[in-house]
């Protein structure tokens, strides 16, 4: 059985990325026999052994903005996103929150990543109960 994707967007340099890295992370620390991580440079790059690994297959993105990067980019390559989540959208839900800085978390920021970490592992979970 293949590996669902995680693939976080990059967002270097401010804390959406971080976050999105985190959880994605956190995942795998979690699911890791029904996940993994890909890297989206590879992505973007064209990387002929990340898009063979990720054609046709379930992947599911964390972006850190709107512009949706990742999700984009893993359609672009022949993924199949079966989840979209947006940082931004985490961090709606906790206006007035400190989440860090690009290189630092805050109780804040891991509160958001265990949210959405939570949100996707649940969403494993249930997708492989469906399964047969």
């Amino acid at each position: 059985m293949s590996k669902t994707k995680i693939i976080p967007c990059s967002g270097i340099g401010k804390v959406h990325g971080s976050i999105a890295r985190e959880a994605a992370f956190e995942i795998i620390r979690r699911e890791n026999e029904k996940c993994e991580t890909m890297c989206l440079a590879h992505i973007v790059t064209g990387d002929v052994d990340i898009k063979e690994k990720i054609e046709n297959e379930k992947c599911i993105t964390i972006d850190g903005c709107p512009a949706l990067c990742a999700a984009k980019n893993v359609e672009l390559a022949g993924g199949i996103v079966e989840q979209s989540i947006r940082v931004i959208d985490e961090m709606k839900k906790h206006r007035g929150a400190k989440p860090g800085t690009a290189t630092y978390l805050t109780e804040d920021g891991w509160k958001m990543v265990d949210n959405i970490a939570s949100n996707i592992c649940e969403n494993l979970r249930a997708s492989s109960l469906e399964v047969d």
